[in-house]
């Protein structure tokens, strides 16, 4: 009777031991089959004290996933902030295929699915390392992330041979975004030290704990030391920030009308802007036009008038030929900014018959409401009647519409002779020089790139009463940056937008800055730290009652001891020579026979 006990008693323990090694887990199901296709619990293996979390192919793999997750995030990053030039990377692609088509809008899409891809592989990764699972990827994730990561370094490679300026703009966007990106980064590494304090205190190799502690510390001490050197114009002491720069409409307002047409200056003069740009062709009967391209292909429909002069140069029509070109339809078909459907219908009848502007209806616009005009001169081809006078021609129309000193006047060529003839002007560079250069050209604005945006420079240019002038800038981060810098004026596609600004995006002063660098660091140094004596306590713990199990199967009853590997089926055996009818009994080894049903009961087939 007391075997018999014994034998059940035993039979219980294994049963309670196969249960736990096998008990059903909702969450680590799901995320062992969405990460690996493990969704059955006998697929899926924990790591053992002193195991590496995964074999040397899910390791690679495992490595491979970290490397996607930063580059696809380092080209979301750059891509996204170069929202600004969109606009420029479309009609680029215009020009080479010969049809519209967002791209770059495209671009951004799949950039961000994949990102968001492989940042949801990695955390399921994270959470499984968390639970003290082993790792294995599925092949069709394997596939992904080498998708993933061709896609990211293709990309970049491409927008950075064709756009490498587009850099410089993700450098200036550390300048206002650095501070944030800081506190997301310490966040990340708070969060990882739970798995990496787990793995730590259950590796039992002293090589592996001190590559593993020391490949933290130093990336998040790193973490915490990178606000010493960052830099951004943004973070100012209280009462130093200038004035908001002027908003100059680059081509008029192009996001509310068609580009370079009457309709888009005057809806920049009505959303606030103080100036109006724009570029300045002549005719073949000598009349100055507004055009920004070479051609009249993408904003007119010169290919339906005029079929067989479509990549003609646009200075080798006349006017009157202009004249009979639309330039307001290809706005409506395109719609470039993605902004017709805000206008009203009203709006899009007016837009749909715009026409071709003279100079001098330009000049008009600017007159009757007092702003500052800015255009660019193109010379005309070899061959064309006016090629050497181009630049008298425009003069005479600047001087007979409107005021010369409302004049930005940017044409480098025959600059002595302009401010000859008309002194008022105000003589505007398109280069950066010295001072003294500066003052022999009778320079008193700079219209630069906005990549080459200084503080330094623009202070420096500003002590010697000359103004700088930053184009094109469309997106409130870089117009925020442009104002924390001291720039005078910009150049922009959205002046709409800009205007009602109040103050710039990411404005602090340095007192606010530092508190949030030092309360990021403590907070997080102080939940690493209680993470990792957690861990320590907890391993200190099952490693305690680990040696006091194993004391007491060593014990007396050694040779009853059950485990889950073997169980020991007690039988009794009938010996004829025994009169009595007691048998001894024999003891066999039987758990190759014993078997766990689905609802986790024993049982012997």
């Amino acid at each position: 009777m007391p075997v018999t006990r014994l034998k059940l008693g035993k039979l219980k323990v294994v049963r309670r031991q196969l249960l736990q090694r096998y008990e059903h887990q909702p969450f680590v199901s799901c995320l062992a089959g969405l990460y690996g296709c493990q969704w059955r619990r006998y697929q899926r293996a924990r790591a053992q004290p002193g195991e590496c979390c995964c074999s040397k192919v899910e390791c690679v793999s495992f490595g491979l996933l970290i490397l996607t997750f930063f580059l696809s995030f380092l080209f979301l990053y750059f891509w996204s902030e170069a929202q600004n030039d969109y606009n420029d990377f479309d009609w680029f692609n215009f020009g080479t295929l010969g049809f519209w088509f967002p791209w770059s809008l495209v671009l951004l899409v799949v950039a961000a699915a994949l990102f968001t891809y492989i940042a949801l592989l990695l955390v399921l990764a994270v959470c499984l390392l968390s639970e003290g699972q082993r790792l294995y990827l599925h092949w069709s994730h394997k596939s992904g992330i080498v998708v993933t990561l061709v896609f990211s370094i293709t990309a970049t490679a491409i927008l950075s041979d064709l756009w490498s300026k587009e850099w410089k703009t993700l450098l200036l966007s550390l300048q206002v975004t650095a501070p944030f990106l800081h506190v997301a980064a310490v966040l990340l590494m708070a969060i990882l030290s739970w798995p990496i304090a787990l793995h730590f205190f259950r590796m039992n190799k002293k090589v592996r704990q001190v590559a593993v502690l020391g490949l933290y510390l130093s990336i998040l001490f790193s973490l915490y030391l990178v606000p010493l050197g960052m830099y951004s114009p943004c973070i100012k002491e209280a009462g130093t920030l200038g004035p908001a720069p002027a908003l100059i409409g680059h081509r008029g307002a192009p996001m509310l009308a068609p580009e370079n047409t009457v309709m888009s200056f005057k809806k920049a003069v009505d959303a606030g802007g103080e100036g109006l740009e724009t570029d300045v062709t002549i005719s073949y009967d000598g009349v100055p036009f507004l055009m920004h391209d070479s051609t009249l292909r993408r904003t007119t429909n010169v290919a339906e008038v005029f079929p067989n002069r479509t990549h003609h140069d646009a200075s080798m029509f006349t006017w009157a030929e202009l004249q009979q070109l639309n330039a307001g339809n290809w706005f409506l078909s395109r719609d470039p900014f993605g902004s017709v459907s805000s206008l009203s219908e009203a709006d899009r009848l007016h837009a749909q018959n715009q026409s071709v502007p003279s100079l001098a209806q330009f000049l008009e616009v600017a007159s009757h409401s007092g702003k500052l005009v800015l255009f660019d001169l193109r010379r005309p081809p070899y061959g064309h009647p006016y090629s050497q006078v181009y630049i008298n021609l425009t003069l005479q129309v600047v001087q007979a519409v409107i005021n010369s000193s409302q004049v930005l006047w940017l044409p480098p060529e025959d600059r002595q002779l302009v401010q000859t003839m008309d002194p008022e002007l105000q003589q505007t560079s398109g280069q950066m020089a010295s001072i003294q250069e500066l003052a022999d050209g009778h320079i008193t604005r700079l219209n630069l790139h906005y990549s080459t945006m200084s503080e330094q420079q623009i202070s420096k240019y500003r002590s010697e009463n000359i103004s700088t002038n930053l184009y094109v800038i469309s997106q409130p981060w870089l117009y925020s940056l442009a104002w924390c810098a001291g720039a005078q004026s910009v150049t922009t596609n959205s002046v709409h937008i800009l205007s009602s600004l109040g103050k710039p995006l990411f404005l602090m002063t340095p007192e606010e800055y530092n508190l949030m660098w030092l309360l990021t660091d403590a907070v997080s140094a102080f939940l690493i730290t209680a993470v990792f004596i957690f861990h320590w306590w907890r391993e200190r713990g099952l490693t305690f009652w680990s040696s006091s199990r194993q004391n007491h199967e060593n014990g007396p009853y050694s040779k009853f001891r059950t485990e889950s590997s073997e169980v020991i089926c007690i039988r009794w055996s009938t010996l004829q020579s025994d009169p009595l009818g007691w048998s001894p009994l024999t003891m066999t080894p039987c758990m190759s026979a014993l078997h766990v049903n689905p609802t986790g009961t024993l049982y012997e087939p």
